[in-house]
């Protein structure tokens, strides 16, 4: 793929305020999976005018409702829930309730306000659960391996979804997901992508199936491979995708493993930060060169894309986790508010997701995150091979 193909796929303008990829801009009018730009701004990045707390109220309660019925299902001890995450549980609720009973119309301010400073501050609070001290306590090759592995599967899955055909939008959030930390990179990513719930259900749903392969067969390989505990846990860190596959499939080869896989997943995490901000910078710049080549010689400002402002939160948040201020009883309920409200978007989002155009998007996407995810675990084992030595 040349670089004025790569741009062009990937360039975002959004002249009615919603981000699209140029190449699925060009395709709207064959592909009636590619909506035209809308009249007016989505509801997830502005509420409707007029909304107060009565109008957002039903939506409120409903995604609440959604999210508390996810992590009552976990709790419940039925068999293969307790490794499922409740964000991924709370989406495929408010799928279902979306698409067997309905969503009342009267709830959609509610779910818009759902994505926006419930997730934002979902996002924040995870910095809290690592510190610098514990990041760097991984050594600068180990970090090494961790930021490479994140870049090339990016870049990879990225190349990859083109040769497959899949939108650019939902190869991006893709791509951040599998390279990062799973769904909360996913919605993180979105809110500079911008792309429709059922990119996003996509996203989430490709991830959580190949982590949760993952989280059962790495302790398998493990047992098989040369690895010590360290190479092991570094191994688990850097390629699966969720914090709590990470935590499963770490410790099933032992505490120093699984001790060592959580920190290395953390680091992952914090790695989210720069990520995001490199996204929204890279669009703002492409959306401007992409408004001049596209607009001759009529004048126009180019459409802005949102920078997520909410990541200098999370890293702010890092930097007072290692302070000493908070005290470390208070971080594990901190983590857990972190992850509910993360639940509330999620199950948002889910009740936003039409599966008839979830279904639309085809096996290509669904085929990109398997041979993304094979990738970013056959570069890191090779790498946590050679670092161990």
């Amino acid at each position: 793929m040349s670089t004025t193909s790569f741009f062009a796929r990937y360039s975002f303008v959004h002249p009615q305020g919603r981000a699209v990829g140029l190449a699925q801009q060009a395709g709207a009018d064959e592909n009636p999976l590619i909506a035209p730009p809308p009249s007016k701004p989505p509801p997830a990045e502005g509420l409707p005018p007029g909304a107060d707390s009565a109008t957002l109220l039903p939506g409120l309660l409903l995604a609440g409702a959604v999210a508390a019925a996810a992590y009552l299902l976990r709790a419940s001890g039925l068999p293969g829930l307790s490794g499922i995450s409740p964000l991924m549980l709370a989406i495929l609720l408010g799928m279902g309730l979306r698409n067997l009973i309905g969503r009342p119309q009267i709830a959609r301010a509610g779910l818009a306000a759902c994505l926006r400073a419930p997730l934002r501050a979902g996002i924040v609070l995870l910095g809290l659960q690592v510190t610098l001290a514990e990041i760097l306590g991984i050594g600068i090759a180990g970090l090494a391996i961790l930021a490479l592995a994140l870049l090339g599967t990016f870049f990879f899955t990225l190349w990859l979804g083109e040769r497959l055909g899949v939108p650019a939008g939902l190869t991006i959030l893709i791509a951040t997901g599998t390279g990062v930390c799973g769904a909360s990179a996913i919605v993180a990513a979105n809110t500079v992508v911008r792309d429709s719930e059922e990119a996003v259900a996509y996203a989430l749903a490709t991830v959580t199936l190949f982590g949760t392969v993952a989280m059962f067969a790495y302790p398998v390989l493990g047992a098989l491979l040369p690895l010590d505990a360290r190479g092991y846990g570094l191994w688990t860190g850097a390629s699966v995708h969720e914090v709590a596959q990470v935590v499963a499939a770490g410790f099933a080869r032992g505490e120093a493993a699984g001790e060592f896989a959580t920190v290395s997943k953390l680091a992952r995490v914090l790695m989210l930060a720069p990520l995001v901000i490199g996204l929204g910078l890279w669009m703002q710049r492409r959306s401007a060169a992409s408004a001049a080549a596209n607009t001759g010689d009529v004048p126009a400002a180019p459409a802005r894309v949102p920078m997520p402002w909410f990541v200098f939160g999370f890293l702010a948040m890092v930097l007072l986790a290692g302070t000493g201020w908070i005290p470390a009883e208070t971080r594990p309920p901190l983590a857990l508010l972190a992850q509910a409200l993360l639940a509330l978007a999620l199950a948002a989002v889910g009740l936003e997701t039409d599966v008839r155009k979830l279904s639309a998007q085809g096996w290509q996407p669904l085929a990109l995150g398997a041979l993304a995810t094979l990738f970013i675990g056959a570069g890191t084992l090779l790498l946590a091979l050679l670092w161990q030595r």
